[in-house]
């Protein structure tokens, strides 16, 4: 046994010679920077593994203040610390209320489907202070029992959304994140539809026309694509044979890579001059909702079920199908990023001295400690979102007032989801992205101080912040996924065939126990 482990140990070292040394020098981004053209934007997420600086989309990110460069090159040091934190005890547990009607419309009840359900967490097993008693207590009155003013407002004027956390209701229970990840759930059709349209069409200042003309599947996240084939056409032993495939299939040739995507893209959100008329307050308010709608189609096909294997894995012709289509979308992404960026940064002096309350001393420092560790990793970049540059200008209180009824019936859209799954993560993410805006508008940096300003942001808005970057960190790392696949794609099958044996022989040894330098992975894992 111990020689066969010698055996691949040297295997693997004699196999990895043939692969590129990836040592590169790592240079800043070259100034001034340009907006990048939509389809060649889509080609260089997926082909870009040239030798060079950075093998990663390049140019500025309109509306903020850095290019995409940046923000990967932050990813890759925020990245682990940001999945770490989002499981510790405090922010992996979610206070919410999944089961309110629609305000709006009637909704024909929760999908059946096993996959949208929703566990929860027994309150009795969480800190007392989280409880519902203890919240019940604070809500106290000098009025009385009586007096209920979270039945009269559920929000302050220096809130952007709705937040359940503070609710005294039965239906509002404790969600372990880490047991119910946002992923595909199968649901579809005319619910799904019709939130993304009520959310586009009637809380997007009426510029949804100019921000998304020429876009046909915008207003359904689950939309899963024409299906190419007549299967009026198709014997049904076909069928049964294998199903048809709701996405284009991706070319594994560069050649063909720049026909297909110009092929599949529609015409750009907006067109070309149409963001001309449109201020910048009202420009990223609708960004931040396309960032959000693209980042949750980014997750699905990240995490999309394979019905014929029965495996959960990404899903490279989905997120093509999808993204491709608009390569503004995925450029959304990394503006939210953005921005989501600049908030956890900004709110970092709060966060030093907040009362995590998790039951534990020792837990809360460590809490403490990762969010602060989180937060050093962005210094050396310059800030990536000028929120001084917006309501400044004439009628800006007018405007920031309707910026903030138009998102909090977002967040209150999201009890419309007939997917019990997909609620809880719509709700935590526009409340999320509400919490990012409450800091970066609603205060100034002197004011963000727990000690002299104790209250100013609930328990479930904190937690939800750094989820819904969690979930925008996730999406630019399933880029690098998506990437990845079609680079291995691309490559001949010999190649491929060496790759993955070097990869199973990396995975023995790891097994074993016998150490693999970092810089033997990096290799195995590169391009050729």
């Amino acid at each position: 046994m111990h020689s066969s482990k010698l055996l691949l140990y040297s295997l693997s070292f004699v196999s990895l010679a043939i692969l590129p040394s990836l040592q590169q020098s790592v240079k800043g981004p070259q100034y001034p920077l340009q907006e990048p053209e939509p389809v060649k934007f889509v080609k260089s997420i997926l082909t870009n593994n040239e030798p060079k600086d950075y093998c990663k989309p390049s140019g500025q990110i309109k509306d903020a203040c850095c290019d995409y460069q940046s923000i990967e090159t932050i990813q890759n040091d925020v990245y682990d610390k940001i999945q770490n934190l989002v499981k510790s005890k405090f922010f992996r547990y979610y206070r919410a209320d999944l089961w309110k009607d629609c305000p709006f419309w009637n909704e024909e009840g929760l999908c059946t489907n096993r996959d949208c359900s929703v566990a929860t967490t027994d309150e009795q097993l969480l800190p007392a202070d989280w409880r519902k008693d203890a919240l019940s207590a604070i809500q106290l009155s000098p009025k009385g029992s009586l007096f209920q003013p979270f039945k009269q407002c559920t929000y302050k004027d220096q809130d952007f959304c709705v937040v359940d956390d503070q609710l005294d209701s039965d239906s509002v229970v404790y969600i372990d994140l880490t047991d119910n990840p946002e992923r595909f759930t199968g649901y579809a059709g005319p619910s799904s539809g019709r939130v993304w349209k009520a959310i586009y069409e009637e809380n997007c200042f009426d510029i949804v026309h100019q921000m998304t003309e020429g876009c046909e599947t915008c207003n359904n996240i689950m939309n899963l694509g024409e299906k190419k084939n007549d299967q009026s056409k198709t014997s049904s032993s076909q069928i049964s044979k294998k199903p048809i495939s709701p996405f284009a299939q991706v070319p594994d040739s560069k050649e063909e890579l720049d026909q297909f995507l110009n092929n599949l893209a529609e015409e750009s959100d907006g067109g070309i001059d149409s963001n001309d008329e449109v201020c910048l307050e009202k420009r990223v308010y609708y960004r931040l909702i396309s960032g959000l709608h693209s980042s949750i189609s980014i997750h699905i096909c990240d995490e999309w079920f394979d019905r014929e294997t029965g495996v959960w894995g990404p899903n490279l012709d989905c997120f093509v199908n999808r993204i491709g289509s608009h390569p503004e979308r995925l450029q959304n992404v990394y503006f939210t990023y953005a921005l989501l960026l600049r908030a956890v940064k900004k709110v970092g002096p709060y966060l030093d001295q907040y009362d995590f309350r998790t039951g534990s001393n020792e837990e809360d420092e460590k809490t403490r400690f990762m969010v602060q560790d989180l937060i050093k990793s962005t210094d050396s970049c310059p800030s990536t979102f000028n929120e001084k540059l917006m309501f400044n200008g004439p009628g800006s209180y007018a405007l920031k007032q309707e910026f903030k009824e138009h998102f909090r019936n977002v967040s209150k859209i999201m009890d419309c989801v007939g997917c019990e799954k997909c609620r809880l993560w719509g709700k935590l993410q526009t409340v999320g992205l509400g919490t990012a805006l409450k800091v970066l508008f609603s205060y100034e940096d002197k004011s963000l101080n727990p000690v002299t300003n104790p209250n100013l942001f609930e328990r479930g808005e904190v937690v939800a912040l750094f989820n819904t970057f969690n979930r925008f960190s996730e999406s630019v790392h399933a880029i690098k996924t998506f990437r990845d696949m079609y680079i291995d794609k691309m490559a001949p099958k010999a190649i491929r065939h060496i790759r993955h044996l070097l990869t199973h022989l990396l995975a023995l040894l790891k097994s074993w126990n016998i150490p693999v330098p970092h810089y033997i992975e990096t290799l195995a894992s590169s391009k050729i």
